[in-house]
């Protein structure tokens, strides 16, 4: 047999994971250690960006039908007998309306008593 000494290189091991620590943690500061981005990442700002075209969608929506409406409604004048049919109308359709949701009440509590509406009356209408 021969006597023959293994030469063991002279990287020592110790410094050679010290030197990975240091580029990973040089990596992790510059940003590039994320190589492809996390689905738990990608969520939240998916989330957002669908919120807020939601938001801006309602809102255009909401604004051109109601600021188009509200400008109709005061260009027409008050005391006149078209207003007085509108006003007498949509409180015809209130009270058709309280009357459908206290028959679904009644099936649900029948010692209900129907809704009361007050003094309803239209100005400048003459009454029954």
């Amino acid at each position: 047999m021969t006597n023959v000494a293994m030469k063991t290189p002279s990287i020592d091991a110790l410094k050679v994971v010290a030197d990975a620590l240091d580029a990973a943690v040089e990596a992790a500061k510059n940003g590039t250690g994320q190589v492809a981005p996390t689905p738990s990442g990608i969520m939240p700002s998916l989330s957002g960006m669908l919120s807020g075209l939601t938001f801006k969608t309602c809102y255009a929506i909401s604004y051109g039908v109601v600021f188009p409406t509200l400008v109709a409604a005061h260009a027409i004048p008050r005391d006149n007998p078209a207003v007085h049919g509108l006003i007498d109308g949509s409180r015809a359709a209130r009270d058709a309306l309280d009357e459908l949701k206290f028959r679904s009440v009644r099936r649900l509590h029948p010692d209900s008593s129907p809704p009361s509406h007050g003094n309803d009356e239209t100005p400048g209408a003459s009454g029954p």
